[in-house]
């Protein structure tokens, strides 16, 4: 029996292996199974397999059942690749059914617009295009290939898996792209003070410096358009031995991509290699890379510097304190707002929203 599915291609309801032929054979010539094999030359449990479809019939088998019960090796023959195929077809179709249904979970709509996959209305083209997007055979694996990813953080709100995953790829195939040179730790970490004083600039002149310096010590700097509900600041990703930092410029507002991006930092200077790391919007949970990210931004000593000799209160004093110390006056009024020392209502013009563009 067939059923016809809706790619126009035939599909077999049932995958029937060669056992009725078999018995049938058998009854006619009025034998049972254990003189069948013996007369086969096989035992009893093997023909037992045969016949219900967990081994196949061989050559050499289907020769003896052209000797023993006829007709043909070549019928014997048929009639297994029929059943072998029927059931790789049914088995296709079941895969394609599971990634039919999670499908709907991964944000193709969004995906689409961005370039990532080719925009279509086939609901089985989306699945094929994801799976190559993905790089999975199929649907279902794409979660245990980045099951780290989901070890990484705790769920605190309604969030997208698929949606997180399908940036966290798109990440790795931008920054497999970037040409870098051998990671080099040590060199990373002496260009700190030099990626604070890009925070003053305009991200027309940063972006492409600070892409180069990351390039020079080993570590692909890459820009990922956000998806809805996945939250992704940023991540530090490791793939064929390469360091990338990609970013996701979520709300477009300066404290948040440069103090992202010294988180991921922080990751790369003082954690081992291979280590998978995202950031995600409003973590409630506080961890040594937010304290190293903050102190390379604006040192202990500079930070309670201005809280105890100056009114950190007034903007003036805020913009000329940063200025001083060679930083955005975005980061310090962040910093201050994150101690809760400052309401977030205030001075919010000192925090810029900009456009990078990816070059």
């Amino acid at each position: 029996m067939v059923n016809k599915k809706d790619n126009n291609d035939f599909m077999p309801t049932v995958a029937i292996p060669p056992r009725e032929t078999i018995k049938e054979n058998m009854e006619f010539l009025g034998m049972n199974q254990k003189e069948l094999a013996a007369r086969l030359n096989i035992t009893p449990k093997h023909l037992s397999n045969i016949i219900n479809g967990n081994a196949p019939i061989t050559y050499d088998t289907a020769l003896k059942l052209e000797t023993v019960i006829g007709p043909s090796a070549q019928f014997w023959m048929n009639l297994e690749t029929n059943y072998q195929l029927n059931k790789a077809r049914l088995e296709k179709q079941a895969k394609l059914d599971r990634d039919l249904e999670i499908l709907k979970e991964i944000p193709y709509k969004e995906m689409s617009e961005f370039g990532w996959v080719k925009e279509t209305n086939d609901r089985i083209e989306k699945v094929f295009n994801c799976r190559n997007f993905f790089g999975v055979a199929e649907l279902s694996s794409i979660k245990p290939s980045y099951v780290v990813a989901f070890r990484t953080h705790k769920q605190i709100r309604e969030i997208s898996d698929f949606g997180v995953l399908a940036w966290l790829r798109k990440a790795e195939l931008e920054g497999l792209n970037v040409e870098v040179r051998k990671f080099n730790r040590r060199k990373l970490k002496s260009l700190i003070p030099t990626f604070r004083e890009l925070t003053l600039k305009d991200p027309a002149d940063f972006y492409p410096e600070m892409k180069r310096l990351c390039a020079e010590c080993g570590v692909a700097l890459v820009l990922v358009p956000y998806l809805p509900k996945t939250y992704v600041c940023g991540a530090t990703i490791w793939r064929n031995n390469k360091a990338i930092i990609a970013l996701s410029v979520r709300g477009k507002r300066a404290d948040v991509f440069w103090f992202t991006f010294f988180h991921e930092l922080a990751h790369l200077i003082n954690h081992s290699s291979n280590e998978f790391h995202i950031s995600f919007d409003n973590e409630s949970e506080e961890d040594e890379a937010n304290e190293l990210a903050s102190n390379y931004l604006i040192s202990e000593e500079q930070y309670r510097n201005f809280i105890e000799g100056y009114d950190y209160t007034d903007k003036t004093q805020i913009v000329n304190y940063s200025h001083k110390i060679g930083i955005a006056p975005c980061i310090l009024l962040g910093r201050l707002q994150h101690d809760n020392l400052i309401g977030y209502q205030y001075y919010n013009d000192l925090k810029p929203s900009f456009k990078i563009v990816n070059c």
